[in-house]
C-alpha cells in the first residue's frame, strides 16, 4: 500500500497543539474559493509506504514534548483513509498524537480511522446548505455525517473557520456559526483565520481561474475583533 504526500514540514506550531510533524496529503473533492492550495485537489503520484511515512515521523518524536505529535492535513486526508490507518497504528505503538486537520469530506467510513485520532481539527467551510454549496461546490450532507460520526465516538475539536471579506464576517453569518457550532460536541478550541492571498499565484501557474481573485484579504485586526465578540457571545450563550 503506497499513499501519496505532497509535503512533510517539521517543526510546524500552529497545526495543533505543540511542536508538530504536519504531513499534508494530495487529493480533495472540494473545490473552495479561497483554496490556497490548489495544487492538492488531485490524487499525485503515490509516493511512500505507511512504514516509510511513520518512520520518518517517528524520528521528530523527541521534539514532540508533552503535548506534541503530528497532524494530518492536506488536501482532505480522508481520501487516503486506508494508507491513514496503516500509518497511525504504527504511530500508536509509539504513543504519539495524531491530530487530523479535515473537512469531513473524504470517503464516508470514518469509524476506525476516528478511533486512532486524537484531535479533530475541523475546517468549518460555511454553516448553511446553499452557501457551502457556493463556496465549495459540494453538498454539505458528507461534513454533517462526518461531525455525527465524530460525536458518537466523543472526539475532541479544534474548529477554524475562515473570515473572508463579504463572505463569512457579517453579523448575520457569525450568529449562524454560533449555532451551528452547538451542534458541535467537545469543543476545546475556536480559530478564526483571517483570508489572505499568498497562494493566489499557484492559480496562474496551474492554469486555473481564481474565483476570489479580486476579494481583499481581511484585515487581521478586524478579525480578531470579530472573534473577540464571537467568543463572548458564544460563551455566554
Amino acid at each position: 500500500m503506497l499513499g501519496s504526500v505532497a509535503a512533510i514540514e517539521t517543526f510546524g506550531t500552529v497545526d495543533g497543539p505543540g511542536i508538530r510533524t504536519v504531513v499534508f496529503l494530495n487529493g480533495c473533492k472540494l473545490r473552495c474559493k479561497y483554496c490556497h492550495n490548489p495544487e492538492m485537489w488531485h490524487m499525485q503520484e503515490k509516493n511512500i509506504t505507511p512504514e516509510e511515512l511513520a518512520n520518518r515521523i517517528i524520528r521528530n518524536k523527541n521534539y514532540f514534548g508533552n503535548n506534541g505529535g503530528v497532524t494530518f492535513s492536506g488536501g482532505e486526508p480522508l481520501l487516503q483513509v486506508s494508507f491513514l490507518i496503516e500509518v497511525c497504528k504504527l504511530l500508536k505503538k509509539e504513543n504519539i498524537h495524531i491530530a487530523l486537520d479535515t473537512a469531513g469530506v473524504g470517503l464516508g467510513d470514518y469509524k476506525e480511522i476516528l478511533s486512532y485520532i486524537d484531535l479533530i481539527i475541523f475546517d468549518v467551510k460555511y454553516t448553511t446548505k446553499d452557501g457551502y454549496k457556493n463556496l465549495t461546490g459540494l453538498d454539505i450532507k458528507e461534513s454533517l455525517n462526518f461531525i455525527e460520526i465524530a460525536n458518537k465516538l466523543n472526539k475532541k475539536f479544534w474548529i477554524r473557520q475562515v473570515i473572508i471579506p463579504g463572505v463569512t464576517d457579517s453579523q448575520e453569518y457569525l450568529e449562524s456559526l454560533s449555532l451551528f457550532l452547538k451542534s458541535i460536541n467537545n469543543i476545546d478550541k475556536i480559530e478564526f483565520l483571517p483570508y489572505h492571498k499568498l497562494g493566489s499565484e499557484k492559480y496562474d501557474k496551474l492554469n486555473l481561474v481564481n474565483p476570489y481573485k479580486d476579494i481583499l484579504e481581511m484585515d487581521t485586526d478586524k478579525c480578531d475583533d470579530l472573534y473577540n465578540k464571537f467568543m463572548k457571545d458564544y460563551i455566554s450563550n
